[in-house]
């Protein structure tokens, strides 16, 4: 955990987590569907990776959650679902390389351009990473498009093959992206390039709140949807209202995820009491607990999670 920032910090799971995930990632469409209808006629540019991974001193693997994820069968083996139909190839996510990854990722956004109906990353600071790719690298990606050769420093044998099964020569597409990369202003650049995208699936609530401008510039303020409440320990649930603004965003949280119980946030005019937790403390504290089924409207609460691992 912590690694889209702070400090890392290892904790055990196993194997029927990932069905856990899978099951909440399972409900966003269905979800997503009553507010945007039609998401099953085109596809989703989402910019996903996989990070490094190492031995603990025991043997054990230790790898960021997502990491484990995609490189599981509940990601690599998931039968095909018109609802969550993205325009990278696997073999594009799970490249190590975070240059080739990209690079590959964006050009086959690009190439598929028509069909983009939402775009999105885990963490806002991701997606606009990719921005920042994309204006670095642009003319090398519209070449590949005029030419329908891929770039020589896309080295990964599986991503090349991924990759070379979708690029065809147009130029008609090259000038596009070119023209439009060209302009002083990038202001609203995702609508420009991706005519068709309905809204920006992305985290932004809590610390990735500081980009939404950013976000806002780029994306000529089409919607950002938060669809889910997780962390690297288990997921928490899912936001049943995705349009709502960010800054009025509600999470549900699914009770089968982990155990959740809720300890009061006691308040002095507002400010909650300063103090370093004891074991008296705690232990104090462990007795005002509060189950899921008796939580109270208007009171504020600590969310206290015990995972099935």
């Amino acid at each position: 955990s912590g690694t889209s920032g702070g400090e890392r910090k290892l904790m055990p799971t196993i194997e029927q987590e990932l069905e856990r995930r899978s099951l909440l990632y399972s409900l966003l469409m269905p979800v997503m569907d009553q507010f945007v209808p039609g998401l099953d006629k085109g596809k989703g540019m989402y910019f996903l990776f996989v990070k490094s991974e190492a031995k603990t001193p025991g043997g054990l693997v230790a790898r960021p959650v997502l990491t484990s994820y995609y490189k599981s069968k509940h990601f690599t083996e998931r039968p095909f679902d018109p609802y969550t139909n993205y325009t990278s190839p696997d073999e594009t996510i799970l490249c190590p390389d975070p240059f080739q990854s990209m690079y590959s990722q964006l050009l086959c956004g690009l190439i598929q351009h028509k069909e983009v109906l939402r775009v999105g990353a885990v963490f806002a600071s991701g997606f606009i990473r990719a921005i920042k790719f994309l204006e670095h690298n642009w003319t090398e990606l519209a070449r590949d498009i005029r030419n329908g050769h891929l770039n020589s420093r896309i080295t990964d044998l599986s991503v090349r093959e991924a990759v070379t099964k979708i690029l065809k020569p147009d130029p008609e597409l090259a000038e596009l992206i070119e023209g439009e990369c060209m302009k002083n202003s990038w202001q609203g650049i995702i609508p420009r390039l991706w005519p068709n995208t309905k809204y920006i699936d992305i985290i932004v609530t809590g610390t990735m709140a500081q980009y939404i401008p950013t976000l806002d510039f780029y994306c000529n303020r089409l919607p950002l949807v938060c669809t889910m409440y997780a962390s690297s320990e288990c997921y928490f649930g899912l936001n049943l209202n995705p349009l709502s603004d960010p800054k009025d965003v509600c999470y549900t949280l699914i009770p089968t995820m982990a155990y959740f119980e809720f300890l009061p946030v006691h308040r002095n005019n507002g400010v909650t009491d300063p103090h370093v937790i004891s074991k008296t403390q705690w232990e104090k504290e462990e007795k005002e607990l509060v189950e899921l089924v008796d939580v109270k409207l208007g009171h504020e609460y600590e969310l206290v999670v015990t995972t099935f691992a």
